[in-house]
C-alpha cells in the first residue's frame, strides 16, 4: 500500500486502533504528517523500513505509533528498543511513548551517559516496555548490569541513524545487534542517505520499504533563509546587531565550538540579551535546565553547539542565526529545521566570514538554491562597536577567572556559567555592568 499523505485524512484510515487515535487528538495531531501517512500502513503489515524525512516531519509518531499498536496486540517486557544519538533525543523519544501510550499504561526506562548508572539499572529492573538510550550507555547496561538482556526485544529502531553512524556509534551499534534477535522488525529513520547508512542497512533490515517523505536535501517552503558577508572581526556586531532588532523572537545561535556557546552567552548577557549556552560539555542536569529555560521563555535565545541541531522540538523557535558557518553543510539542514517546524514560518540567517565562503558555497549547491543577502547598513551595524568590543573583553576576563576557580574546584567545564544562567551564585553580576 502506497499511500498519499495527500488523500489519507485521519489517523483512522491508516488502521491505528480508537486508543491511540484518541491519544493523538489529545496531543493536538489532527491528521497524520506525510511520513506519518506512508510509513505507519508499511509497519503495520510487519515491514522493516527506512525512512527519510527532513527534521520536524513527525517521523519519530512514525515509528511510535506501529510499536505502540503492536504492543498492545502482545503486551510483554523489553519489547522495544530505540537508539538515539544525543540524551536530550532519547529523553524526547520516551516522553513521545509516553504521552502516546499513557492511557494503555506503557512503561519506558532511558538510558544515556551523564545519568547514574545505578538509577537506569533500578528502572530496567521494574522491566519497562520500552527502553530508549544512547548506544554507549545501553552497551554498558548490556555488559554489566545484572539480569538486563534484550534477547526478547521484537522492535529496534535507529533513530537520526546518520547521526549515530558520523559519531562513532559504530561499535558499540554493532555489540547491540548481536544482543539481540534476529527475528526482530528493524526500523531506520535518518534526515540523509550517507554511504554508512547504506552499509547499516544492509547489516540489519530485511527486505525494508524505503519512504522518502522529502526531497534528498531540503528545506521546507516555509523557512525564509538569508545570508550575510562579514568581516570576521564584526561578526559578533551583526549577531547582536541582529538579535536586537528581532528582540522579541525566539531563537537559537550555533556556534562550533563549546568555548564560543559560553562566550558568546556571556557578551549577550552583559548586553542585557536574555541567552544561556547548551553544549556536550555540560552535565546532563545543566543540559536540562538551560533547555528547560529555554522553552519556558525565561531566556530567549539559545546558544548551542550541533548537539541541539537534532531532535530537539522547540516548538517556538522564531529564528535560527549560523554564528559559524558548519564545515559539513548536511549541519546546515538540521539547524535550519529547528526553526519553520509543523508548517510555522520561521527565517534562518547565516554570518559568513571571509574564511567561511567555500563552507557557504557548498551549502548553496547542497540545497540547490541562492540565497538573499540579509539587509543591512554597515555605518549602523559598527554603532554598536564600542559597547560590543568592551562586553567581549569583560566575558573573556570572566572565562579567565572562571577557569581557574574550575581547575581549582574540578567543576564540570562550562557549568559555572550555566548555573549562573540559571539563577544560582551570583546571577546579579550581568546586571552590574552595562
Amino acid at each position: 500500500m502506497e499511500a498519499d499523505g495527500e488523500e489519507v485524512k485521519s489517523f483512522e484510515s491508516l488502521g491505528i486502533c480508537q486508543e491511540l487515535v484518541e491519544a493523538c487528538h489529545n496531543l493536538g495531531w489532527q491528521n497524520p504528517s506525510k511520513i506519518q501517512a506512508e510509513a505507519i500502513p508499511h509497519a503495520l503489515d510487519g515491514k522493516d523500513l527506512i525512512g527519510l524525512a527532513q527534521t520536524g516531519s513527525g517521523k519519530t509518531g512514525a515509528f511510535t505509533l506501529p510499536i505502540l499498536e503492536a504492543l498492545l496486540k502482545a503486551p510483554q517486557s523489553f519489547f522495544a528498543c530505540v537508539l538515539s544519538p544525543t540524551r536530550e533525543l532519547a529523553i524526547q523519544i520516551s516522553e513521545q511513548f509516553e504521552a502516546l501510550g499513557s492511557s494503555i499504561g506503557v512503561k519506558c526506562a532511558v538510558v544515556v551517559g551523564g545519568v547514574d548508572m545505578m538509577q537506569q539499572a533500578i528502572a530496567l529492573a521494574k522491566r519497562p516496555h520500552i527502553v530508549v538510550g544512547t548506544p554507549g550507555r545501553l552497551v554498558d547496561h548490556l555488559s554489566n548490569t545484572k539480569g538486563f538482556s534484550l534477547r526478547t526485544l521484537k522492535y529496534l529502531v535507529l533513530d537520526e541513524a546518520d547521526r549515530l553512524l558520523n559519531m562513532d556509534f559504530e561499535k558499540a551499534i554493532n555489540e547491540i545487534l548481536n544482543a539481540i534477535p534476529r527475528e526482530r522488525r528493524t526500523y531506520l529513520f535518518s534526515a540523509t542517505m550517507t554511504k554508512k547508512v547504506h552499509k547499516l542497512q544492509r547489516a540489519c533490515l530485511r527486505n525494508p520499504v524505503k519512504i522518502e517523505a522529502a526531497s534528498k536535501y531540503s528545506t521546507v517552503d516555509t523557512l525564509k533563509q538569508q545570508y550575510r558577508l562579514v568581516p570576521a572581526k564584526y561578526k559578533d556586531c551583526y549577531l547582536i546587531y541582529i538579535l536586537s532588532e528581532m528582540s522579541g523572537s525566539t531563537s537559537m545561535v550555533f556556534t562550533r565550538t563549546c568555548e564560543a556557546t559560553r562566550l558568546l552567552a556571556l557578551i549577550l548577557r552583559n548586553l542585557g540579551l536574555r541567552a544561556i549556552p547548551i553544549s556536550g560539555q555540560l552535565s546532563q542536569s545543566k543540559r536540562l535546565g538551560a533547555l528547560n529555560k529555554f522553552k519556558a521563555g525565561e531566556c530567549n535565545i539559545l546558544i548551542c553547539t550541533d548537539v541541539a541541531s537534532r531532535g530537539l522540538d522547540i516548538p517556538s523557535v522564531d529564528m535560527v542565526i549560523n554564528y559559524d558557518i558548519p564545515m559539513n553543510s548536511k549541519d546546515y539542514i538540521h539547524r535550519v529545521g529547528r526553526t519553520a517546524r509543523a508548517g510555522r514560518s520561521g527565517l534562518a540567517i547565516s554570518l559568513v566570514n571571509q574564511y567561511e565562503v567555500e563552507w557557504y558555497m557548498q551549502i548553496e549547491k547542497l540545497i540547490g538554491k541562492k540565497l538573499p543577502e540579509f539587509p543591512s547598513q554597515e555605518e549602523e551595524v559598527l554603532l554598536l562597536l564600542e559597547r560590543v568590543t568592551e562586553a567581549k573583553r569583560i566575558s573573556q576576563m570572566k572565562m579567565k577567572e572562571s577557569g581557574g576557580r574550575k581547575r581549582r574546584k574540578g567543576k564540570d567545564e562550562g557549568d559555572e556559567d550555566v548555573d549562573r544562567y540559571l539563577g544560582k551564585k551570583d546571577g546579579k553580576s550581568f546586571k552590574k555592568k552595562k
